[in-house]
């Protein structure tokens, strides 16, 4: 499929635009794509779109505190020219920024912690740590409550699993 807008290179980037409750696709090559993007940046900028959003709430557009004044004591940035940039300027701009971020963040993602995905393996790697960290803790607990009999099946089986991860 070639490009939409050139029609000479192949489209690897596909859009869709949605105009007027109109749907329109757009298959486009990666040069036509980054002009598109710039000319939409400058169109409708992302630190605009930050910026409304950071500014009003949901529930009726009131102006909430806007945060003037704040800024980070590592990078020196301010809350107004994060507003203005659309980027934090280091890792303490989050602490920094708090409690304008976790509105904004939970508006935007829908929450304030990351639930990504991991990789399969690393999931399988760390569910058996766990599984074995929580058969550890309850041993102990059923020691701390002289539940011999408990402590001592849990203890079979923390052979067991250590005896698995040993051997993989």
């Amino acid at each position: 499929m070639l490009c939409d807008l050139c029609g000479k290179n192949p489209a690897t980037v596909h859009l869709t635009e949605i105009i007027d409750e109109q749907m329109n696709e757009l298959h486009l090559c990666e040069d036509c794509a980054r002009k598109k993007s710039a000319a939409m940046e400058q169109q409708f900028g992302l630190s605009d779109l930050l910026a409304g959003m950071a500014e009003f709430d949901k529930s009726g557009g009131k102006e909430l505190d806007t945060g003037v004044g704040v800024k980070c004591p590592r990078c020196g940035l301010t809350y107004a020219d994060f507003k203005k940039i659309g980027r934090l300027g280091c890792g303490e701009c989050y602490n920094a920024f708090r409690k304008y971020l976790a509105p904004l963040l939970k508006r935007i993602h829908g929450s304030t912690q990351h639930t990504g995905k991991s990789p399969v393996k690393v999931t399988k790697i760390m569910k058996k740590k766990i599984d074995l960290q929580e058969l550890r803790n309850r041993l102990q607990k059923a020691i701390e409550t002289e539940a011999f009999e408990e402590a001592a099946k849990l203890r079979d089986q923390i052979r067991e699993l250590e005896k698995k991860e040993n051997a993989a």
